[in-house]
Formats: structure tokens, C-alpha cells, sequence
């Protein structure tokens, strides 16, 4: 992965932050949010338990009932997509970077109405949050 590489669907930001920092950073501004946080993934961990080698890499589940319900109500195939999730991994270059399915990606997928990527689109911010430089 390098600053030009995209990937259908997904906001890919660079962050100065290591793959721990953010996902710690995910779940403390999530809750703050008022979002649940249902799961973190340790990719890495996980393949290091298993005798195998990943460089950092880790993902959280995340989400809103309030907001996701509605979207599985207009959309039963979105909930594939749900919880939301957002991504951290190390590269090969020492570079840090924090993924996201686009809302309007998963509207387009799964067809639910546009009026309900609002209930999802804060996941943007969030994202961009846990990737910034701190002040």
C-alpha cells in the first residue's frame, strides 16, 4: 500500500499513530460517540499464535443499533456489511494506515435509500479522528 493506492469502495487515511494507538483511539472515541463497540480483531496476534507472521495489522466492529437497523430494515444484505468497521495496518515501508467502507459504497452495494447513509456517515469522522496528529 503506498499514498496512491485506492481500493474499490474504502477511505484509506495514513496516520502517524502506531496499529495499537489507533485502535485504541477507534474505541475510545466510539464510545464517546455513544457507539458500541462489538468486537477487536489482532490479525497479527492471531497469525503469530498460529505460527505465522503479519505485520501489525487489527480491526474494530463498531456501530449503532439506532443507526444500523434502519439501513438492515430497507437493506437485509447490509447487515453483511455491519457492524462498521475500521481497519489499521503497518506496510512494508513503515507506513501506518486507517481504512473505512465508504458510506455511499455500501448504499451502492446493498441499495438501501440514500437518505440512510446518514446514519452511517459519521464512521468518516471518526476514522479521520483516530488517524490524526494529536495538537
Amino acid at each position: 500500500m503506498n499514498a496512491g493506492s485506492t481500493v474499490d469502495g474504502l477511505r484509506i487515511l495514513p496516520t502517524q499513530h502506531t496499529v495499537a494507538d489507533v485502535l485504541r483511539r477507534v474505541q475510545t472515541l466510539a464510545r464517546a460517540r455513544g457507539l458500541t463497540v462489538f468486537a477487536q480483531i489482532d490479525f497479527s496476534g492471531d497469525a503469530e499464535r498460529s505460527g505465522l507472521e503479519l505485520r501489525p495489522t487489527g480491526l474494530v466492529s463498531l456501530g449503532s443499533p439506532k443507526g444500523g437497523t434502519p439501513l438492515m430494515v430497507a437493506a437485509p444484505t447490509v447487515a453483511i456489511d455491519l457492524p462498521l468497521k475500521i481497519l489499521t495496518w503497518h506496510d512494508a515501508e513503515g507506513q501506518t494506515w486507517v481504512a473505512y467502507n465508504k458510506p455511499e459504497y455500501l448504499q451502492a452495494r446493498h441499495g438501501f435509500p440514500a437518505e440512510l447513509i446518514q446514519n452511517i456517515a459519521a464512521l468518516g469522522a471518526l476514522a479521520e479522528a483516530a488517524a490524526a496528529q494529536d495538537p
